[in-house]
């Protein structure tokens, strides 16, 4: 397993990110969270079997509308999430 934590800055709340990359997850054989920070920022932490499939997904997120919104990214490798299933949302 492979998981990595992407903190994506830029307009990317209140323009509906958690919500599109919960649905291009929904394509990706990923599971993960997606919240957004009290910095304005919005955290996605991801994980799969294989580093292809979470790479892909990292691009689908980019290559989506969202794209565009997004002024920088950091990325980090992070441990296996553990006690997560499926993509979630958290408030």
């Amino acid at each position: 397993m492979v998981a990595k934590k992407v903190l994506f800055s830029g307009r990317v709340q209140g323009v509906g990110f958690r919500y599109t990359t919960k649905q291009i997850a929904s394509g990706f054989e990923v599971t993960g969270i997606v919240k957004n920070l009290p910095d304005g920022r919005v955290e996605l932490q991801a994980m799969a079997a294989d580093a292809e499939e979470l790479e892909a997904f990292l691009h689908a997120i980019r290559d989506s509308d969202l794209g565009g919104l997004i002024k920088e990214q950091e990325i980090s490798a992070i441990p296996a999430l553990v006690g997560v299933r499926g993509f979630s949302i958290i408030r």
